[in-house]
C-alpha cells in the first residue's frame, strides 16, 4: 500500500476503479450539504484532510521490498461519516500519485476502495459500536483508528491476492502471504496510529467541544478523551 503504477492487470484497475466512483460521489454530496448547513465545520474538514494526508504519505519500509504506513482516514470517519473521507481520499490519493509517486493513476480506484472506503467503514463502524457498549471516547477512537488501518491492509491483500492468485495454493494461498507481509509492520503502525488518533481527538475535545458535540462525537458531559 499504496499498490504501485500499473501493477495490477488492466481488468482490475478498471474494475476497482467503478466500485470506488459511487463511494466518491455520495461522499461529495454528503460533504457539501454538511459544510452548507454547518460553515464552521471546514477547519475541522481541513484537519482531517491533512492528518490523513500527512499520515498515508509516511512510507515505511517493509519486507520483501513492499512498504507500509498509517493510513489517517479514521479520525475523519470518526468525524464526518465514512462517506465524507471518499472525497477526500481521492484527492489525497491523486496528489500522493502526482507529486510523490506513491501509489498510481491505475491503481488510484483500488487504493481508494481500501483506503478510503473500507478503512473509514469500519471506523465509523466500530466507534459507534464501541460507544454504544458504554466504552470511553478514547477507547472508541482507538479501536476505531487502529482496526480501520488493519483492514485497509486487509483489503489491500484481498485485492493482491485476488490479482495474483498462487499457482499452487490459489487465492487463500497468496492472500496469507501478502497479509503475512504485511502484518509484520502494520499492526505496531496500527497501534500507533490509534494512540495518535486519540491525542488529535483529545486536543479537538478540549479546543473545539461544540463542533464535536454538534457532530455527535462528544457526549455533552464528556470534556475531553
Amino acid at each position: 500500500m499504496h499498490i504501485i503504477e500499473g501493477f495490477l492487470p488492466i481488468e482490475h484497475a478498471v474494475g476497482w476503479t467503478l466500485a470506488a466512483v459511487p463511494f466518491v460521489a455520495i461522499g461529495v454530496r454528503q460533504v457539501g450539504r454538511q459544510i452548507r448547513r454547518q460553515p464552521e465545520l471546514r477547519m475541522l474538514l481541513g484537519v482531517a484532510a491533512a492528518f490523513a494526508f500527512v499520515l498515508s504519505a509516511l512510507k515505511l519500509p517493509s519486507v520483501t521490498g513492499s512498504c507500509s504506513h498509517p493510513t489517517g482516514t479514521g479520525l475523519g470517519a470518526i468525524l464526518f461519516g465514512p462517506l465524507a473521507m471518499a472525497p477526500i481520499g481521492a484527492v489525497v490519493l491523486l496528489f500522493q500519485a502526482l507529486l510523490l509517486a506513491h501509489g498510481g493513476l491505475t491503481t488510484l480506484g483500488a487504493n481508494l476502495v481500501s483506503l478510503a472506503v473500507v478503512g473509514p467503514l469500519v471506523a465509523a463502524g466500530v466507534f459507534r459500536l464501541a460507544r454504544r457498549a458504554g466504552a470511553s471516547l478514547a477507547l472508541g477512537v482507538f479501536l476505531a483508528a487502529s482496526l480501520a488501518d488493519l483492514m485497509t491492509y486487509v483489503t489491500t491483500s484481498v485485492q493482491l491476492a485476488w490479482a495474483f492468485p498462487d499457482p499452487a495454493g490459489g487465492f487463500a494461498a497468496s492472500f496469507a502471504k501478502f497479509a503475512g507481509i504485511f502484518a509484520l509492520t502494520q499492526i505496531p503502525l496500527a497501534i500507533s496510529e490509534g494512540l495518535l488518533t486519540v491525542v488529535i481527538c483529545n486536543a479537538l475535545a478540549r479546543f473545539n467541544p461544540r463542533e464535536l458535540q454538534d457532530l455527535n462525537v462528544l457526549g455533552r458531559r464528556e470534556a475531553r478523551v
